[in-house]
């Protein structure tokens, strides 16, 4: 990604209802332990998601179980693991989800993260 480690970091523990979730439909503390949920919508409908921090080091690494419903994990609860390396003047990313029930969910989460990232990368060049 073209954002540097410190600007995904932060967008991921402190600003994630500017890209991801729905604006006000957030509730997120960026520390080990500490429930999160938030809403995203997709085609018309509202997704809410759950979980916790499980790891966090600045600037770094982001790791957290994420639970969502029907069309999602299915009520398992994953974890998603970002980890952030300084490359070149950006940042390489490896996002990895893991702990799926089915092999569907998986797939659908696996095509669905690259889009999420440029998405990510998109709105972070804007506000550069």
């Amino acid at each position: 990604m073209d954002a540097s480690p410190g600007d995904i970091y932060r967008a991921w523990t402190l600003e994630f209802d500017t890209w991801f979730a729905l604006p006000g439909a957030l509730s997120m503390t960026p520390s080990v332990g500490a429930p999160y949920w938030f809403d995203v919508e997709f085609e018309g409908t509202r997704h809410a998601h759950y979980g916790k921090f499980t790891a966090l080091e600045t600037d770094r690494l982001i790791e957290m179980t994420w639970v969502t419903g029907r069309g999602g994990t299915l009520g398992a609860e994953t974890l998603v693991r970002v980890e952030l390396h300084p490359y070149s003047g950006a940042t390489m990313v490896r996002l990895r989800h893991a702990g799926f029930y089915d092999v569907a969910s998986a797939r659908q989460h696996g095509e669905a993260w690259p889009n999420v990232l440029e998405h990510l990368d998109d709105v972070l060049a804007r506000r550069s």
